[in-house]
């Protein structure tokens, strides 16, 4: 069986980490994409060493839109094609700064659904052409309601389920596999300052879930599971009381 060759977005992400020692640990060709080139080469010689394979990496301005393809074509030459592309890149927003400013409220849509659009647009038009191929996002089930605390961050999400699911019916026999990826709280730097609870999950749990729902070609998936109910009730709630809700 050939091995995957797996492109991932955001890689120095905790949940991208995880991810990426898994598709390690399966000897597949990685290419890891992210901002920051030091830590993204701490990532790399972490893989390198733990599995004993050969690991490309790249940095990438995001706020440079036009520089996505290039960026995608290049992972494709260097690992002679691509399988699998994972975004996992992103950032959650203060809240109550955001919506004080309206420049932090545009950099947070950037952040989470803009630059998730037009990658997804730039491998749909790749994997459309080889007629195979998965694109797997990271959206959240804040994406969901639209929560008082967190509805700047969970606006972009619920764009970033909308959009897959358009991306997901128009690529549906061309034999690509577009999988939204909605996790609940997940103990990661960028939730580093939130009080712990019951139900966060360590981006391991995560990952494993992610690796999962990619092979079994899954539509959604929720992580962890129990994430799927949870949502199921709190979309039931009526507006009228919902809006009156601490959440």
């Amino acid at each position: 069986m050939a091995k995957n060759r797996v492109l991932i977005i955001g890689a120095t992400s905790a949940i991208a980490q995880a991810v990426a020692r898994i598709y390690a640990e399966r000897q597949a060709s990685l290419y890891l994409l992210a901002r920051n080139g030091d830590r993204l080469q701490r990532v790399r010689q972490d893989l390198e060493a733990r599995f004993r394979v050969s690991v490309n990496q790249a940095t990438l301005d995001f706020g440079n839109l036009s520089a996505f393809a290039k960026s995608i074509t290049n992972a494709v030459n260097t690992m002679g094609g691509l399988d699998i592309a994972i975004l996992a890149h992103g950032s959650l927003p203060d809240q109550q700064a955001a919506t004080a400013d309206p420049d932090l409220v545009t950099r947070a849509l950037h952040d989470n659904f803009t630059t998730h659009a037009h990658f997804t647009l730039y491998l749909a038009h790749y994997f459309r052409k080889q007629k195979r191929g998965t694109i797997a996002v990271i959206s959240s089930v804040s994406g969901e309601r639209g929560r008082k605390k967190n509805y700047v961050y969970g606006t972009a999400k619920a764009a970033m389920t909308t959009w897959l699911e358009g991306l997901r019916a128009e690529l549906r026999s061309s034999g690509v596999h577009v999988l939204t990826i909605k996790p609940g709280f997940v103990d990661t730097p960028m939730t580093a300052h939130l009080p712990k609870g019951p139900l966060f999950a360590s981006p391991e749990t995560v990952a494993r879930g992610i690796v999962r729902a990619i092979d079994k070609k899954r539509d959604t998936v929720y992580l962890p599971w129990f994430w799927r109910p949870i949502m199921a009730v709190i979309r039931a709630i009526p507006e009228p009381i919902f809006k009156r809700l601490n959440i």
